[in-house]
């Protein structure tokens, strides 16, 4: 344990680079963030669960009417953005792991998408380490060599990938630091040390201090946000409105209050995201008990032109060009197989098709999850924009969406299957042993899964049960039939593995983690709180 500024104490491991990263002034630094913005953030956390009540007693959500006036008002913009962010065609993701960093810089993508969230488990030496590698990348001194001897260096004959670092949602906590007893927030720690330790820096580069918002529930959230910025910009002495921050809009609530997020930030704000995997999780937890109607069918079978999901996109680019802001659509997760042409045929097309009608529907760019997927999302974006950098011009002014349009999750089209019901367990399973282990980005079945796969999973399978959802089989989903799947696919991964690599490795605990999160009486909001509790 290590007693730094008071009040503050660091009980993880702090040696080697560590050192450079958690000074006595970061800490001083994220220390004031906590002592300033800490309660409020608790606050919110709160409201979050009365406003949650209440839908479970009405089973119903609408725009706000308190905030009809900023809707309504057509002036206001949101700030411009500045040079290195107005092209943002491709956006690659990925944790802040070393060698992905590199790889990620050198993509030939507009944007990395580094992230400290959902594709990082927070054990501490992630966190840590997280850190070092980002200030490593925007002094461009990053390297890496693997233990099969192979170089990793940053390229000199192109541009390199613009850093927006996404951290934690407002709901975690990282209890290696304390302040004045309590665990701080995980968002300002990781905001914090970031913006403390590159934010003149990346200035001084031409760029500036970027983030992605996740998981945010409301434009109080937001405001909390701004309020945040706008304190460090001053304590470091930095003007205003250099920080940029572009929102997922990856839970339904926030999905009503688009324009009022965008205007808390409005001297911050560069766009919104369609997060479509948290969106399509928000949806299930937050009408989880609302009845048959509410049940969606098999993941895999809900596609973005179900009319629920195609509602939230095209209210997200209609709000987003209203405003100026930069409209981004959602991951494209394959990763291409090396070994199996066929598989790459078949996803590709998918995947081409996906960022067309993104951008045909005017969105300014687009995700993906591997550096081959590129080129792809590149060439789309390119033959749609033609020599413009973006699409801010296309107001899509015939767009209206209502509330119910939004909620349409009943007119979905699939089934619940047998086949998604194992496909939930399998992928939740693999994911979690990977995440205990301290993989937050993981390969299952060539798709790159994070934490939204695992809590898609464990939330259709809580729901099904609830509402004795029928299988195409037949058979009821209930906790023993879900038990007897867990079994079989344990079963085949202690095969797959063998009997020595099954031991060392944390599916013992990822099942019992899978059970206790999917069949529990009591819904948990996020699984990575109970998970939290289980790694280093």
């Amino acid at each position: 344990m290590v007693q730094v500024p008071q009040g503050v104490v660091v009980t993880g491991e702090v040696d080697g680079r560590g050192q450079e990263i958690l000074t006595d002034e970061a800490l001083e630094f994220v220390a004031q963030l906590q002592r300033r913005f800490g309660l409020r953030r608790d606050e919110l956390l709160a409201r979050r669960s009365e406003r949650r009540a209440e839908v479970a007693r009405t089973g119903r959500l609408d725009f706000l009417p308190e905030t009809k006036e900023i809707r309504s008002e057509p002036a206001w913009r949101v700030a411009l953005a500045p040079r290195d962010l107005v092209d943002r065609r491709v956006e690659i993701t990925g944790p802040t792991e070393r060698k992905m960093t590199i790889n990620a810089l050198n993509s030939g993508a507009q944007v990395w998408l580094a992230d400290l969230e959902d594709a990082n488990t927070p054990h501490w030496a992630n966190v840590v380490g997280g850190q070092v590698n980002l200030a490593d990348a925007v002094r461009r001194t990053v390297s890496f060599s693997s233990e099969d001897g192979r170089e990793y260096r940053l390229r000199e004959d192109a541009r390199l990938a613009t850093i927006v670092v996404r951290p934690r949602g407002w709901h975690l906590d990282e209890r290696h630091v304390t302040v004045d007893g309590k665990p701080i927030v995980g968002a300002l720690l990781d905001f914090g040390l970031y913006f403390f330790h590159n934010a003149k820096e990346l200035l001084s580069r031409g760029s500036g201090p970027y983030f992605y918002l996740p998981k945010l529930e409301s434009h109080l959230e937001a405001r909390l946000w701004a309020q945040v910025f706008a304190f460090a910009e001053e304590k470091l002495g930095i003007d205003r409105g250099k920080v940029r921050a572009t929102v997922l809009i990856e839970t339904i609530p926030a999905a009503f209050e688009m324009e009022e997020i965008l205007y808390e930030l409005r001297h911050y704000a560069s766009g919104l995201n369609a997060g479509r995997w948290d969106y399509l999780f928000s949806v299930i937890k937050y009408f989880r008990d609302a009845g048959a109607s509410f049940v969606l069918p098999d993941r895999n079978a809900v596609t973005m032109t179900a009319p629920f999901m195609r509602a939230y996109t095209e209210l997200l680019v209609r709000t987003c060009h209203k405003r100026g802001a930069f409209a981004m659509g959602g991951m494209a997760a394959f990763i291409p197989s090396r070994r199996d042409p066929a598989i790459n045929e078949t996803a590709l097309a998918k995947v081409r098709a996906d960022k067309e009608r993104e951008a045909g529907d005017g969105f300014d760019g687009s995700w993906v999850a591997h550096p081959d997927l590129v080129p792809l999302c590149e060439e789309v974006f390119s033959a749609r924009l033609g020599s413009h950098q973006n699409q801010l011009s296309r107001l899509r002014e015939e767009v209206s969406v209502t509330a119910d349009e939004l909620l349409d999750i009943s007119a979905t089209p699939g089934e619940v299957t047998e086949a998604g019901l194992r496909n939930n367990v399998a992928v939740a399973l693999r994911y979690l042993a990977s995440w205990l282990g301290g993989g937050g980005a993981v390969a299952i079945f060539n798709l790159m899964e994070d934490a939204a796969t695992a809590e898609i999973s464990r939330s259709q399978i809580w729901q099904w049960i609830r509402n004795k959802t029928k299988l195409d089989t037949g058979d009821v989903v209930e906790a023993d039939l879900v038990r007897r799947i867990v079994e079989e696919e344990v079963a085949g991964i202690r095969r797959e593995l063998g009997e020595e690599a099954f031991a060392a490795s944390r599916f013992t605990q990822a099942r019992e983690l899978f059970e206790r999160v999917a069949l529990a009486d009591d819904y948990e909001a996020f699984l990575t709180l109970p998970a939290y509790e289980l790694i280093d």
